[in-house]
């Protein structure tokens, strides 16, 4: 049987998956699988398996393959570690691969404004590398009922960006109708359902169960401190609990989750 032009046409070439740089599963090294539906950072092997921890303590074992996962943003192949293991990748205490040393970073002129110091230590010591690295400064104002002012003074633009975190920003409070007054295209206002930034720490860093209930009208620090058998010296516990605060891994994701959000907000492209 004659055919007229080529018989194969129409038909399609088997296709080979496509090949992704290899990227031995180290411990800490942190990826995303490729349906983008869970993070995490390699803490273990199984037979055929590496499992991978997210920033809220889950696990979950993926199996190792062709299928890809992200690193950086790129496509590569989970392999395991070679005999030895290669160095953990350094990482900054908020979960970040770390920067290689550079010369300092001109400020940005966008900046993160939080509400209290105890706030401000507390996104230095788990975020100040990444922050450094970004250009971008952390202020602490003392209580917002001046937050109308200070934003007016800050001046928003395209470029100028203010982020501010508030404690304890709930429904019907006092703070978020101050939120609202100020909040505009250049100005995004976040804030944690903690009463205190104490709170924000995880109790099982401290070796606690849970933090205390403190009955409405009484100081809340002053509760903590009598409930937990504490001495009453306010700095003093203070460094504690920023002592005990020595990754993402040990505060709470509400509180985790809106910094993230304020640094992407303050670094977006203009």
């Amino acid at each position: 049987m004659r055919y007229d032009g080529d018989a194969l046409a129409g038909w399609s070439r088997v296709r080979r998956p496509p090949e992704y740089p290899a990227a031995e599963a180290v411990p800490g090294l942190v990826v995303e699988d490729a349906a983008g539906e869970f993070c995490g950072a390699v803490v273990g092997h199984e037979r055929d398996a590496v499992i991978l921890e997210d920033r809220h303590g889950r696990r979950r074992a993926f199996p190792y393959g062709p299928a890809p996962f992200l690193l950086d943003g790129k496509p590569v192949r989970l392999v395991r570690p070679a005999a030895g293991g290669s160095p953990r990748p350094p990482r900054t205490p908020s979960g970040s691969v770390a920067a290689p040393a550079g010369p300092a970073k001109v400020a940005r002129a966008s900046r993160i404004y939080v509400e209290g110091r105890h706030d401000a230590e507390l996104v230095e010591k788990i975020w100040g590398d990444d922050l450094r690295e970004a250009g971008v400064v952390v202020e602490y104002l003392g209580g917002i009922d001046d937050l109308p002012g200070i934003v007016a003074a800050f001046g928003p633009a395209p470029g100028r960006r203010l982020g501010v975190l508030v404690d304890h920003l709930v429904a019907g409070s006092k703070e978020s109708a101050i939120a609202a007054r100020v909040a505009s295209a250049h100005v995004l206002v976040v804030g944690h359902p903690f009463v205190d930034v104490w709170a924000a720490v995880k109790p099982s860093a401290l070796g606690i169960g849970a933090w205390p209930d403190v009955p409405p009208g009484r100081p809340w620090k002053e509760g903590v401190l009598d409930a937990l058998g504490w001495p009453r010296d306010t700095a003093a516990a203070w460094r504690r609990v920023l002592r005990a605060a020595r990754s993402w891994a040990d505060l709470e994701p509400a509180f985790l989750g809106r910094v993230e959000e304020l640094i992407d907000f303050v670094t977006a492209p203009r």
